[in-house]
């Protein structure tokens, strides 16, 4: 199945990137990032930022603007079948190099998952120095680690204001 991401949620204010590979089969559906109900990027959201928990998606978007956060994806397509990331073939990645001309503020990348990371890194060449993290995937197929040990670790995101 061929699968297209959705545009970036950002403002051009944005100091943190935060990328996922490419949306899932559910969120691909809903037209929404992180759109599976057993994905915990939103909740990790709201817990960071300390905001009583919202099911509505411009609330959502808001809360990352809010708090100067761009949210996008590694892949600007792929073909996929199914939502696993060990299922992507035939990808092509997003235009980084105009997305950051873009957000001159970004300092930092966050990854969404190992998968993410390593997609970032085969395809994208930077022209100056971010700091790059890898995160635990939100995912429920990522069952290695509990919701807490997650969760801590992506409270860095609070230590990065």
């Amino acid at each position: 199945m061929k699968s297209f991401s959705f545009s970036p949620i950002s403002n051009n204010d944005a100091n943190i990137l935060i990328l996922g590979t490419m949306p899932g089969t559910k969120s691909l559906e809903l037209n929404q990032y992180y759109g599976h109900n057993q994905n915990n990027f939103w909740k990790f959201m709201f817990v960071i930022f300390k905001e009583d928990f919202s099911n509505d998606y411009e609330t959502r978007k808001a809360l990352l603007q809010k708090n100067k956060i761009a949210l996008w994806d590694v892949l600007q397509f792929c073909d996929r079948i199914g939502s696993l990331d060990s299922a992507i073939k035939n990808e092509i990645a997003n235009d980084f190099e105009t997305f950051l001309k873009q957000h001159p503020n970004i300092t930092t990348i966050l990854f969404n998952g190992q998968k993410a990371a390593a997609f970032f890194r085969k395809y994208v060449a930077l022209k100056k120095t971010y700091e790059l993290i890898t995160l635990p995937s939100t995912s429920p197929a990522n069952a290695s680690k509990t919701y807490q040990s997650k969760l801590q670790e992506w409270q860095i995101i609070s230590s990065l204001y």
